[in-house]
């Protein structure tokens, strides 16, 4: 592989070669937030808070419809990481082929099925008749979009998976400039509201998907990857399956979940929506360790996992959830200093200012036991443990959150459903921290103490 920028993260120093690959990532997803909140910025200054609410609901369905194929994404990563670790670079090439012919076979009918299913799912979640019409537009142009999505999150996990993680910062980047600049022009420009705030968003991935393609052929000539399909090895793509299908099977069931809160959300009106939908923009720029840690886990356990080093495996397993809720927790001091003052630059409405700010001193200061709970499920991953983590997902949100933000909802006020989140994040961080309990972990363990 190419030395410059894979790294191997079966030998030296473990949390600096860690932050070394989440560096990148955590770049890569303030831009991601970047631009999400350039849609949100222009949308609410240029619009207004219905079309803001437009936005802000739209994101469940398209984060349902798509959950089942990024999670296989996941799968792939996961397995490129292993592959690497045990440096089969045949079988890092037939899992790339496999992947994108599987990508073609899935993009076409999904984007058919989100533009018709969409607006059932917008049905269902009770969206206001004043922020109808603005949420079945942006759901519609972002599933037309969905091959460029899907082939993104493709690639950039491939690339993770090899050790390269600098790779989405580049993508990433020309995605946010791209979007950035149409967003101006369509929304600001010719006035085409929330359908040019999600076609702005379209074009972007797709931008950022072409890019990925050409950086893998030029980075990496010897996976002989491309943009079209070449075959479809069926034993790689049952591997493929059997690794990302629990996954992504468990980010349907946690969509659905969301799609239920989203509906106690929508049920307080559109006012109290577009509190959320600026609320988790500040939430989420604070939260951008998270995921990058989390994928940094899954590359740093499947590739430990390839090469048996069960050493490092038993090291790596708290150190790196930990430091990610560490990382997340002085972010969430920091935004929730000033987040009445960055709240002022998406909308000048009192209403939504005050629940907006209300959302993030309840959600903001639980969000590092998330944090260690996701890093850990991440590991765990990537050493192909997905049951346990499916189970936890499963019981925290049907069992813990939804139940929760009904109680809330009906005993306290509609208002206070968030508090549901923090009570769900301790719970799913207890029950992950229960995994190192398990059998299966002891095992590790034991050959861990072997290899001394």
């Amino acid at each position: 592989m190419h030395a410059s920028r894979k790294l191997d993260m079966t030998t030296g120093p473990i949390m600096r070669l860690v932050v070394m690959f989440a560096l990148p990532i955590c770049i890569g997803n303030i831009l991601q937030q970047l631009y999400n909140t350039v849609d949100t910025l222009i949308i609410g200054n240029f619009c207004g808070s219905v079309s803001l609410a437009a936005v802000g609901t739209s994101a469940q369905p398209v984060e349902f419809l798509l959950c089942i194929f990024l999670g296989l994404g996941t799968g792939v990563s996961i397995l490129v990481s292993q592959y690497t670790g045990s440096h089969d670079i045949e079988n890092v090439k037939n899992v790339t082929y496999t992947a994108t012919a599987f990508l073609y076979l899935c993009a076409v009918p999904l984007s058919i099925l989100g533009i018709f299913l969409g607006p059932f799912m917008l049905r269902l979640m009770q969206v206001p008749d004043d922020t109808w019409n603005y949420a079945v537009d942006y759901l519609r142009i972002i599933f037309l979009g969905s091959l460029g999505n899907m082939g993104y999150n493709m690639n950039a996990g491939i690339l993770r998976g090899i050790g390269d993680s600098q790779a989405s910062l580049l993508f990433l980047l020309i995605s946010c400039l791209v979007n950035i600049a149409l967003d101006l022009l369509f929304v600001a420009g010719f006035g085409m509201d929330v359908a040019g705030a999600a076609l702005a968003t379209s074009i972007a991935m797709f931008a950022s998907w072409f890019f990925s393609v050409i950086y893998i052929k030029r980075k990496y000539p010897e996976l002989e990857f491309s943009l079209l399909p070449r075959r479809l090895d069926r034993a790689m793509l049952a591997a493929i399956i059997s690794v990302g299908l629990p996954l992504g099977l468990n980010n349907s069931i946690y969509s659905v979940g969301h799609i239920l809160l989203q509906s106690l959300i929508n049920a307080q009106g559109s006012i109290f929506m577009a509190a959320c939908s600026v609320a988790t923009k500040i939430t989420g720029m604070a939260n951008v360790a998270i995921s990058s840690f989390s994928s940094a886990a899954t590359t740093f356990s499947g590739q430990n996992l390839g090469a048996q080093n069960y050493v490092r495996l038993k090291q790596g397993a708290l150190r790196i959830p930990l430091f990610s809720g560490a990382v997340t927790l002085c972010g969430g001091i920091i935004f929730l200093s000033c987040s009445s003052f960055l709240l002022r630059f998406f909308t000048r409405d009192t209403q939504v200012l005050e629940l907006a700010n209300l959302y993030i001193r309840v959600v903001l200061p639980s969000m590092w036991m998330y944090a260690v709970f996701n890093g850990i499920i991440f590991y765990i991953n990537g050493i192909g443990v997905v049951r346990y983590p499916t189970i936890v997902n499963i019981v925290m949100l049907w069992f813990v959150r939804i139940p929760s933000a009904h109680l809330i909802s009906k005993y306290i006020s509609g208002i206070y459903l968030m508090a549901s989140f923090p009570i769900s994040f301790a719970f799913g961080m207890v029950a992950m921290l229960a995994y190192f309990l398990t059998r299966r972990w002891r095992q590790i363990l034991t050959l861990a103490k072997e290899a001394i």
